[in-house]
């Protein structure tokens, strides 16, 4: 999962007393990432009974468990053809796997009788050709901030999480602790590799640019923020910014601020009230509301507010910012300051360091490994800071003495700044008006506790947003939901009694685009789960 902070949640809690360049615009693919005899076979099955059927039939999510008749691992993307091809011939429902972490049981869910699993497809590298810097699948953000920054000193704007796919992070946008200088993920992409199946069920690998004058520019589009398991598989990313010229490397991308000043504090749960948790909510909100713009000069700021139940002992603020901005020291504690203000509890430091920027995408503030857990994620977008109801709804909840649990609650992050600056149809992702970005998570071990957890979140979500139907509808207040974070309960009328359907929630305007992407590259809608984007004629149809 993009961005967490559950384990220095818990950690500081406990402290406290509890192709578009040279080239083909959008020519076919290669038939294979890499060369060989066994380019274009399927690669050998793992099938039930092999010693990998029961790691490569889960993801990270432990509530998932998949009971496909064959996982197939290619290593390039002439194998990954041959997979789709026979998964297509054989009448199998396929899915993909990249780095594992989605929330609901899109690769897992019983009708899914064939997986790629795309572990392989993991490289890294400079493409002359395209003057790009291209990227395999399957490439974890640790793996892929370490080679860019080691190789040629530059980063892409991505997530935290060391351990999630470059694959799925970047078709559904991709925000990160650099998004509020430089973009999200998808601001930064060229072109993508994408195996496609067409009406006739053949299986093809296409590249598609971002090119104005690429005839497959629309699945490029498609892939800026559509979400993963829509239009086909993809392989291959290319990266390079709008703007960067020439073919080195170390322009290509954005260079990171060379060192970060990094602080966790925190706010004993025993010392708040809801008068004083509700300004603190507030004034966190009001104070990203009020440094928005792109030229913000506190736009290297990001930040964590982890806002978990009083079971966990504290409210943990983890914070980042570039030492080479003015006084990095005085704007950490100027920004402390008006965050606290008017709280009445002063909060306890927990940590503060400095650190290289690689170093840095390390630290536990940010950087989670969830392992071992089941999961519940929902998400919703706020254009502005938290009014008295959400915070009123928000302490309710997480001051329960009917539950009590440290691992469920609130991840509140900034966004905005650069990613405002880009226009809503210009890319998938149209909630580009957002300052704040809710991730609401519960994580636990026990299967018994699955529907104890389950129902806390839900009814927290749905109390937070109980005057817009119980999800953040797009008005002044919220935007709407993030694809990444992909939540079942949207499509449910049960728990979404809004008007406002979960296709609007997750791609606003952009949804009717999406499905004529879909319509052209995926007319037999071989590629489809639960909040997949829909064939126009299918609407609430075959799932």
């Amino acid at each position: 999962m993009n961005s967490t902070t559950r384990r220095r949640f818990l950690g500081t809690t406990a402290l406290v007393g509890a192709a578009s360049a040279t080239g083909v615009a959008g020519a076919t693919a290669s038939s294979a990432q890499g060369r060989g005899p066994a380019a274009t076979d399927a690669g050998p099955p793992v099938v039930p009974g092999s010693v990998q059927y029961e790691d490569l039939s889960r993801g990270v999510n432990r509530r998932w468990a998949g009971t496909p008749d064959w996982i197939r691992v290619p290593r390039t993307t002439g194998q990954v053809v041959a997979a789709v091809q026979k998964a297509v011939d054989s009448g199998r429902r396929i899915a993909v796997r990249s780095g594992g972490h989605c929330f609901e049981d899109f690769v897992s869910g019983p009708g899914v009788r064939a997986v790629i699993d795309l572990s392989a497809l993991d490289s890294v590298e400079h493409d002359t050709r395209r003057r790009a810097l291209a990227v395999g699948a399957a490439a974890r953000l640790g793996q892929v901030n370490e080679q860019l920054f080691k190789r040629w000193g530059v980063a892409l704007p991505a997530g935290a999480c060391p351990t999630v796919g470059i694959g799925g992070h970047t078709s559904g946008g991709g925000y990160g602790p650099l998004n509020r200088l430089h973009g999200l993920t998808v601001d930064h992409l060229l072109a993508v590799e994408v195996v496609v199946v067409d009406s006739s069920g053949r299986a093809r690998a296409v590249i598609a640019t971002r090119d104005k004058n690429d005839p497959r520019r629309d699945l490029w589009w498609a892939h800026t923020g559509g979400g993963g398991g829509n239009f086909g598989v993809v392989t291959r990313y290319w990266f390079r910014s709008p703007g960067a010229a020439g073919a080195d490397a170390g322009r290509l991308l954005p260079v990171p601020p060379k060192e970060l000043l990094v602080s966790s504090v925190v706010w004993p749960w025993d010392a708040l009230d809801e008068s004083s948790f509700s300004r603190l909510l507030r004034n966190y909100g009001a104070w990203h509301v009020a440094h928005n713009g792109a030229g913000d000069p506190e736009s290297d700021l990001y930040s964590h507010l982890a806002v978990f139940h009083r079971s966990g002992g504290a409210v943990a603020l983890n914070v980042q910012l570039s030492t080479q901005r003015g006084n990095p020291e005085r704007r950490l504690e100027r920004f402390l300051a008006e965050v606290g203000r008017g709280v009445g509890v002063a909060p306890k430091t927990v940590e503060r360091s400095r650190f290289p920027w690689l170093l840095s995408t390390q630290w536990a503030g940010f950087a989670d490994r969830p392992t071992g857990k089941r999961i519940k994620g929902k998400s919703a977008y706020h254009r502005r800071t938290f009014d008295a109801p959400q915070t009123a709804a928000l302490y309710r909840h997480l001051t329960r003495t009917d539950y009590a649990h440290p691992g469920s609650g609130v991840l509140i992050a900034p966004y905005g700044g650069q990613v405002n600056t880009v226009a809503a149809d210009a890319t998938a992702l149209v909630h580009r008006d957002s300052v704040l970005m809710l991730m609401y998570i519960s994580e636990w071990t026990d299967p018994a506790e699955d529907e104890r957890h389950i129902a806390f979140l839900r009814d927290l979500y749905e109390d937070v947003y109980a005057p817009t139907g119980g999800v953040p509808v797009p008005d002044a207040s919220t935007g709407g939901a993030y694809i990444n974070y992909p939540d079942t309960d949207l499509r449910d009328t049960s728990r979404n009694r809004s008007r406002t359907g979960w296709q609007e929630l997750y791609y606003g305007g952009n949804y009717p685009r999406l499905q004529q992407v879909k319509k052209r590259w995926d007319p037999r809608d071989v590629f489809r789960h639960a909040l997949s984007v829909e064939l126009p004629a299918l609407r609430g149809g075959r799932r």
